[in-house]
């Protein structure tokens, strides 16, 4: 491998290095432990959903309502925090914070599940789909709170319901609890991408889903699991933010589906699917972060933050054409990518041979 490819290939790891050292020599207050971790617990909503946005992305598709969803999540939250009202039983509950944790991933999964129902069932076109759901599920939030706030979610001792803002300002082991959430997605992550049939289904999908399906793969279920997977990260990520935040608004998120696939692309994915780790997209999130922090702590303008990261999303797409304008000329990197190159390696062979025994 060149030095030109390496540098292509560990983009997202030397981008970090040097915003780490330009910042520490533009400000003295950056460049120390407790910085890294209060960079890191923001880091880690953008983890959280990138990992989520990264499976879609795998799969070949988009999902935009990642931050609608991260919105309607802690507005549920919320409202079960301050007390369920049942009117036809005329009885407030007030339920333990496990249970809101809960019920409030089923919201992000019913999310994502209406999103793989109408991609994969009803054949809308991804960008659509969740377009269209972007819009329905920040309105349901604003209905919802008639778009004001819910404040106050510490939770009383004598309703059972306290310890909400445990995720935000808690920490093990002198680390964020939100950052270990996001270790432990990101461990689950590797996992299923690499030691599963459903991670070897994945890149094949997304890497030719017409040969994948003719291999006998389940393209469909596929589908609609990346999307639920998607709203549930979207859902983690909204209890993490909400908790930090102890409130609870409908606008929250506006605009994270955007952070989610840049840190998704930064990271080296191909929007085209079948290419991509949890890996690079990790530090993808480490990249937008440690840059948006940096920028804060040194006083640039707001106006100018917003070019900076467009810039440099703009700059890693441009890399992204030059790694996969010749994608089929290439061989895959040997990296946690590699399930995708031996899947659709077999998925490639098999669909041949059941075209010439067609035929």
């Amino acid at each position: 491998m060149g030095f030109g490819e390496l540098l292509l290939e560990g983009r997202a790891f030397f981008a970090l290095i040097v915003i780490i050292v330009v910042f520490s020599i533009l400000s003295p207050n950056y460049f120390s432990a407790e910085n890294f971790l209060t960079m890191a617990s923001h880091v880690a909503i953008f983890g959280i959903l990138g990992m989520g946005m990264l499976l879609v992305i795998l799969n070949g598709g988009i999902d935009l309502s990642v931050g609608s969803t991260l919105g309607l999540s802690g507005v549920v939250a919320g409202f079960l925090m301050h007390g369920a009202t049942l009117d036809v039983f005329g009885v407030i509950l007030y339920p333990p914070v496990w249970v809101v944790a809960i019920l409030t991933c089923c919201v992000g999964a019913f999310v994502g599940l209406v999103n793989g129902t109408l991609v994969a069932r009803f054949k809308v076109p991804p960008f659509v789909a969740t377009l269209g759901m972007l819009y329905a599920v920040r309105g349901v939030a604003l209905l919802m709170t008639g778009g004001l706030t819910y404040n106050n979610l510490g939770g009383s001792p004598e309703l059972g319901n306290t310890g909400f803002d445990w995720l935000g300002f808690n920490r093990l082991f002198g680390i964020p609890v939100g950052v270990l959430i996001m270790v432990a997605i990101a461990i689950i992550g590797i996992v299923l991408l690499n030691r599963t049939v459903f991670g070897r289904w994945l890149y094949a999908s997304g890497g030719n889903e017409r040969a994948a399906e003719l291999s006998g793969v389940p393209t469909k279920r596929v589908q609609i699991t990346v999307y639920i997977l998607s709203g549930i990260c979207a859902s983690i990520a909204g209890l993490v933010l909400t908790s930090e935040l102890t409130s609870a608004g409908p606008t929250a998120g506006n605009t994270y589906e955007l952070t989610a696939i840049a840190t998704v692309v930064i990271g080296g994915a191909a929007l085209t699917g079948g290419r991509g780790n949890i890996r690079g997209t990790l530090l993808g999130a480490f990249v937008i972060g440690f840059l948006s922090d940096g920028l804060v702590i040194t006083g640039v303008s707001a106006y100018w933050q917003m070019v900076f990261t467009g810039a440099v999303i703009v700059f890693a797409v441009l890399l992204n054409s030059f790694e996969y304008g010749g994608r089929g000329r290439r061989k895959a990197p040997p990296s946690e990518a590699t399930p995708s190159s031996g899947s659709g390696t077999a998925t490639g062979k098999a669909a041949a041979r059941r075209e010439k025994t067609a035929g």
